[in-house]
């Protein structure tokens, strides 16, 4: 899942960053308002976490801009304010979830998870193929019954190659699902972190590398 943080609050907003990549999750962070639509005419996100009064351009306009594009990103929009009216408005101008300020991280993480859900097509709890069954709710991975550990980027990189169901995942895709902005887009990270997953799977091998294509799950 692929998270930005729109908040000009730069402590709370890289505190916000670092607790959801802690998560497995991919995390931009941008302070105003105008960073984020640059980001969002960029990069598809699965969750926006918007503070409604940014700078340069306010949140909501943010927000509206988001929805009428048309772009499957899921709203959670941050306030201070708490008045029933103010939240009302902010979920008739396009945004799906409202959080005050100040709150619970526990309750942010969980209603990201949960707006990333629905961001996507919906999926069955566990995903299965191969003789693998990744859970995303227990973070398990197991291969014919053996518990597999796997790094946050691992199992991240594996979620997805499952998610695809058999079809072929270019290595621009998973670095743009699993990984953030700020890694190189001509690194080798995923073609390294691909290694050490095989090998943690184990064989025989269930990882197919399609030259010039990308990878898949048989």
């Amino acid at each position: 899942m692929r998270v930005l943080i729109a908040e000009d609050e730069r402590m709370l907003a890289d505190s916000i960053a670092e607790g959801l990549r802690a998560e497995a999750l991919a995390v931009d962070v941008v302070y105003d308002g105008d960073a984020a639509l640059e980001r969002l005419g960029v990069h598809d996100y699965d969750v926006l976490v918007l503070d409604r009064d940014l700078p340069v351009v306010h949140g909501d306009d943010v927000c509206r801009a988001a929805v009428e594009s048309g772009a499957l990103v899921r709203v959670l929009m941050l306030t201070a304010a708490v008045a029933v009216p103010a939240r009302v408005e902010g979920l008739r101008i396009g945004a799906d979830d409202y959080l005050t300020k100040p709150f619970a991280f526990e309750e942010l993480v969980a209603r990201v998870q949960a707006l990333g859900r629905r961001a996507r097509p919906a999926a069955p709890p566990a995903l299965e193929r191969a003789g693998i069954r990744l859970d995303p709710s227990r973070r398990e991975v197991l291969r014919d019954g053996r518990y597999v550990h796997l790094a946050r980027k691992e199992f991240g990189l594996l979620a997805e190659l499952l998610r695809a169901d058999g079809t072929i995942v270019s290595a621009e895709r998973l670095l743009e699902k699993v990984w953030d902005e700020h890694t190189d887009p001509f690194t080798n990270t995923v073609r390294v972190t691909l290694m050490k997953l095989r090998r943690k799977l184990g064989d025989p091998p269930v990882i197919e590398t399609v030259p010039g294509a990308g990878y898949r799950i048989r």
